[in-house]
């Protein structure tokens, strides 16, 4: 495969709006002026195949979806990736993210996997220096497995989340619920869902965080502002896409700002 047939590639089943979501970003983040001019991307959804994220850390089922990601990486891969994201914060927890970079390691394969935690991390550092305390929203999965405070906390920042019922009930009533949760209703984000990560962003900011990281890729989609009163909300789905962007063509980045 020649340079010039190389693509971005998306892991997009995890969950299917979250995929959606970051091939947009991909191209709202691009500079460009015509159709010729945005990047060659692909994105694979399979979310019939990739098992819950969630559950699995839970102990719940115990087939890791790391495998299913896996395959996906595989076929995007074939397809001419050579720079790829999956948009799914719980995914990069290390009882998944480490089963499937093992296996990518043995398969003797090249390609870029972009580390979405890492880079949540490094842009909080370089556009947000000021910033010393940290919320993080998340699903319960996400929240059981810790690996956001780890890592927020290795980098010197102070660390907020909900507590266990609080969080519990995010990952219920914003994400979850089969009438109202934003993995069955996205477009738009009901009230009812946006009401509730509205409460865990106030929770949060009284205990004094000056960002919080929207640690769910679909809760950006009912908290799409990138300021709520002097606090920042991290996108981790935005950050990836800026930053398969710069791994792929940095020259067609559009400069940051925090005015959507």
């Amino acid at each position: 495969m020649s340079v010039d047939d190389a693509k971005i590639g998306i892991v997009g089943g995890a969950g299917p709006y979250a995929g959606l979501d970051l091939a947009q970003k991909i191209l709202e983040q691009t500079i460009a002026e015509k159709d010729q001019d945005y990047l060659p991307t692909l994105l694979i959804s399979t979310p019939d195949k990739i098992e819950d994220r969630t559950r699995f850390l839970l102990g719940e089922i115990t087939s890791n979806p790391a495998h299913s990601i896996f395959r996906n990486l595989c076929d995007l891969k074939t397809l001419g990736a050579s720079v790829v994201g999956i948009p799914c914060n719980t995914a990069h927890a290390p009882a998944i993210k480490d089963v499937f970079l093992e296996k990518w390691k043995q398969s003797g394969k090249c390609l870029k996997i972009i580390d979405m935690i890492s880079e949540t991390i490094f842009f909080l550092q370089e556009n947000c220096p000021e910033v010393k305390t940290v919320g993080v929203l998340s699903t319960i999965g996400t929240w059981k497995a810790g690996f956001y405070p780890e890592l927020l906390s290795a980098s010197g920042y102070e660390i907020r989340t909900l507590n266990e019922a609080q969080q519990q009930h995010l990952h219920n009533e914003a994400l979850f619920n089969p009438e109202h949760g934003i993995k069955v209703q996205a477009h738009p984000v009901t009230e009812k869902a946006k009401k509730v990560l509205l409460e865990g962003i106030g929770i949060l900011e009284k205990q004094g965080v000056q960002a919080i990281i929207l640690g769910c890729t679909e809760i950006p989609l009912g908290l799409p502002e990138r300021k709520i009163s002097e606090i920042y909300l991290l996108d981790p789905g935005l950050i990836l896409a800026r930053a398969l962007i710069r791994e792929f063509k940095p020259e067609k980045l559009l400069p940051w700002t925090w005015e959507i």
